[in-house]
């Protein structure tokens, strides 16, 4: 096939199959180690403006959009927990294991019931910090400390059950204690 131009090239033909020459990280980056050990813009990004944005005067303490935005009941809880909800898009994408994404979790829907705490809830929520915490969790796994993240989630997920089985126990106990109480009063035979 002659061209009228000789000087212009023609492109190659494509090819019948696609060609793999590279494979590309969950970010987008191409090459090998190219996430490792860093995390995500967007997740600094959120970590600091919904839990660190403004340090009060005086004091070394920060205040993020999240506590101010729990004080709009609903819609306020509901735009934090989207901005949460992408750092652990984030973690899922770096391939956090499944307990440590149940711990962040629970850390956001722990956050979320401050929110509905009517004057105390945004006061605690914003000494929680749990975006600050989901982030930390999410530097530790890509700097390589997987173990550490794995053993300290499961002491978390531990001591969790210990407290649960303890508040049943005390309920049972207070229970029974009220129904011998109510027998030994002759209230109730």
């Amino acid at each position: 096939m002659g061209t009228i131009f000789p000087f212009i090239a023609m492109p190659p033909p494509p090819p019948d199959r696609p060609v793999i020459d590279e494979i590309l990280r969950p970010s987008g980056k191409a090459g090998a180690g190219s996430n490792l050990g860093k995390e995500s813009e967007v997740a600094r990004f959120l970590a600091k403006w919904l839990d660190n944005w403004l340090r009060i005067p005086g004091t070394n303490f920060k205040v993020g959009l999240d506590p101010i935005l729990a004080l709009f009941p609903g819609v306020g809880s509901a735009l934090a927990s989207g901005g949460g909800l992408l750092i652990l898009v984030e973690s899922i994408r770096a391939g956090i294991s499944f307990p440590v994404l149940l711990r962040m979790g629970g850390n956001m829907l722990l956050n979320t019931l401050f929110d509905f705490l009517p004057v105390g809830g945004p006061v605690v929520s914003a000494f929680f910090k749990s975006n600050v915490r989901n982030l930390r969790l999410l530097q530790a796994w890509q700097a390589g400390q997987q173990q550490t993240v794995k053993r300290s989630t499961t002491r978390m997920f531990v001591f969790l059950g210990v407290l649960v089985v303890f508040l049943i126990a005390l309920l049972v106990g207070l229970f029974t204690f009220y129904v011998w109480l109510l027998q030994a009063t002759g209230l109730v035979k």
